[in-house]
């Protein structure tokens, strides 16, 4: 294996509080100072897979301020709160001051400041709350409720799948029934009822004061079109304004950005469209494709040179990309010299699939390759099972980069719903979930008393002063009503310092609920000792909320900075891979049917796909296939290799061909496991 060339790198940090002019030819190459130097007006930039594309958005924001640029005046959109904050800090090392006033973020945490700020003009306070996920799936919850109390003749689709349509809807800007048609056609005869219950979701989240994530983007374009002085004030302060990841704008994230444009156009896109993967999610392709019809005259700029990956890898993502026909053509080429032919392995089985990854990866551990820099890749998670099982056979330890975010676990989201209600009392989801947390408090309990809070000017002081026999509460349903009241007087008293007003929840009978009601507690109430450390770093409630709120789905980006250096292998879904980056990759399934999937409406999309999981590999890569596996129908049947590794040039890669698996050791002879006394089985061996 060729070792990784020493790559010339410019330090960026400059003494603090010492300005220093910026050598843009000297630490830039020819593609990228080409970007960063265009005078202004529409410009696109096609940054391929490892070729600088945030040096690139950094020095560009540097040269604007250089230039005169007020920071304030510079509006930079990304796709991760981190990718912004990494992005503004190297502006500011760079530049030797502080570039904290340009205006950055993703998409709905900008939003979320802007309607904060004129919010008014659409009806909203400026303490409105936001709902994730969840909340929006409880409320929905709620709105079919009122629209069909009881349909027991009909199938009508739940709570989730109404918030995913609406979502839907919202931000590919096509038509509820083109959505249900497509997606959902066996609910297309529901539109009316559907309707119905949107239009219901819209009314309840208009009396409680709260916005989803959705609204936060639709707002924003209300905001510019009904309200042409707000528009021409954001276009007048907005001087510059800078897209990342365009590729993964959809629709309605397109239109702001268009419509907050001042006349001079001033704006930057910069993006992949051969990394354009993310159309399930309401992703939309044609955005960046078709950026040069919307903007004509607009500068193209191509970032072709490529600091990661060894040439083999290159040519052969190279190769692959070029069969699809919707794409700006793009050829990447390496600053690396060397390296091996990637490798195509067909094995016998699933078993032995997995059995030849971990083996190679024994392999690099002793030639002291570290576990964090490999990982193994596929198109969802379902094609890791047996390879987490021949890992763990063989002990090698390994993360999935699944589950529930921190944010999103039940416990802590539980203790937020309390520091929520405070925050925003008409906030009904947040008084819901923390009222049935208290014994004797079920769902039609709750909602008698919330319909008394609802109906008064403060809710916070009517809670206090409520008379439990008005709502007609039992007795111990109203001595919970009476708990909640005072936990929520003194977390008001604490509402300066968020991490005490956390550890107030807890003490106040969450720890015990947490001990009697769920599983795993220790390491639940150690989640909840964080919450508070984590909320220590704020002074104010309002913002300790929209931080945790707004915490959109981590990136790939994002999840390995949390997850450090630890000493593991990365085993990983290809979307969630996006952005990262191994010496040592494997792609695995790679049969027809499963990667593309046999689902796959745009074989282009899935093509893309490919071209992004081979674009992570640094060093190696291995694409892996069985030659036998088994159906649903528990019968085995041959696969054919995927046609992304059938329509690879012959040159481009090495075959082999990778032998059976060994069985297993067998179990050491110790007995036979008996039946506890206690599960009836009388100690009997287990035959």
């Amino acid at each position: 294996m060729t070792d990784k060339p020493v790559v010339r790198k410019v330090a960026l940090r400059a003494p603090t509080g010492t300005s220093r002019k910026v050598d843009y030819a000297a630490e830039l190459n020819a593609e990228q100072l080409a970007a960063v130097m265009h005078p202004g007006g529409p410009m696109l930039v096609l940054a391929g897979a490892g070729s600088g594309k945030t040096r690139t958005v950094v020095y560009r924001v540097a040269r604007l301020i250089e230039d005169g640029v007020e920071p304030s005046g510079i509006l930079l959109l990304t796709f991760t709160n981190r990718a912004s904050r990494e992005m503004l800090s190297r502006v500011g090392q760079l530049l030797g001051r502080d570039a904290g006033r340009v205006m950055g973020g993703t998409f709905h945490s900008v939003g979320n400041r802007l309607l904060r700020r004129f919010g008014d003009r659409l009806g909203y306070r400026d303490n409105y709350g936001i709902l994730d996920r969840e909340d929006s799936r409880d409320l929905m919850g709620n709105a079919l409720a009122d629209v069909t109390p009881s349909a027991p003749d009909r199938r009508l689709p739940g709570a989730a799948l109404l918030v995913e349509v609406y979502s839907l809807v919202i931000n590919t800007g096509r038509s509820l029934e083109e959505v249900m048609v497509s997606r959902y056609p066996q609910f297309s005869g529901e539109l009316d009822t559907i309707q119905a219950v949107f239009r219901r979701y819209l009314e309840r989240k208009r009396a409680a004061q709260v916005m989803d994530y959705d609204d936060l983007l639709l707002n924003w374009l209300l905001l510019l079109r009904r309200h042409d002085d707000v528009r021409r004030q954001l276009a007048a302060r907005f001087r510059h304004v800078l897209v990342d990841e365009y590729q993964d704008t959809n629709r309605l994230q397109a239109d702001v950005v268009d419509t907050t444009l001042g006349p001079e156009r001033n704006l930057m896109v910069v993006g992949d469209d051969a990394q354009s993967i993310y159309a399930f999610r309401g992703a939309e392709f044609a955005n960046i494709l078709t950026f040069p019809d919307r903007y004509p005259g607009c500068g193209v700029f191509r970032l072709e040179t490529n600091y990661r990956s060894l040439p083999p890898i290159l040519e052969l993502a190279n190769a692959s990309i070029a069969q699809n026909e919707k794409q700006f053509p793009k050829h990447l080429h390496a600053v690396r010299e060397g390296g091996e032919l990637p490798v195509v392995a067909a094995a016998p089985s699933p078993e032995a699939q997995a059995a030849f990854v971990a083996q190679q990866i024994l392999e690099r551990i002793d030639e002291g390759v570290p576990l964090s820099e490999i990982a193994a890749l596929y198109r969802n998670h379902a094609h890791a099972l047996e390879l987490e099982v021949e890992l763990t056979r063989r002990n090698i330890p390994y993360e999935v980069r699944s589950g529930l975010r921190f944010f999103e676990q039940r416990h802590v989201k539980d203790v937020l719903a309390h520091l929520r209600f405070v925050a925003n009392p008409r906030d009904e989801v947040a008084f819901a979930r923390m009222a049935r947390l208290r014994p004797r408090l079920g769902a039609r309990l709750v909602a008698r008393v919330w319909e008394a809070l609802a109906a008064a000017a403060e809710p916070i002081a009517s809670l206090a002063r409520l008379d439990p026999s008005s709502v007609g509460l039992p007795g111990a349903a109203a001595h919970s009503v009476r708990e909640l009241a005072k936990v929520v007087e003194r977390i008001v008293r604490l509402g300066a310092r968020p991490g005490e007003a956390v550890r107030e929840v807890v003490a106040s009978g969450y720890k015990e609920y947490v001990r009697s009601q769920l599983d795993n507690a220790g390491a639940r109430l150690e989640d909840l000792d964080q919450l508070a450390l984590f909320a220590d770093g704020y002074d104010e409630l309002g913002a300790f909320l929209d931080e945790v709120t707004l915490m959109n789905e981590l990136s790939g980006e994002d999840e390995a900075a949390e997850a450090g250096e630890r000493e593991r292998v990365t085993l990983s879904t290809i979307h969630q891979a996006k952005g990262l980056e191994w010496r040592e990759v494997f792609v695995v399934w790679l049969a027809e049917g499963r990667f593309p999937s046999a689902r796959a409406d745009d074989i282009e999309e899935e093509r893309r796909l490919f071209y992004v999981a081979c674009t992570r590999a640094k060093d190696e890569l291995y694409l892996c296939y069985p030659l036998i596996a088994r159906d649903r129908y528990r019968v085995d049947v041959i696969t054919e290799p995927s046609r992304f590794v059938s329509e690879l040039p012959e040159p481009a890669f090495q075959r082999w061909l990778v032998q059976e698996a060994e069985a297993p050791a067998e179990l050491p002879s110790g007995g036979r496991y008996a039946l506890p006394d206690f599960l009836g089985g009388g100690g009997d061996d287990v035959n």
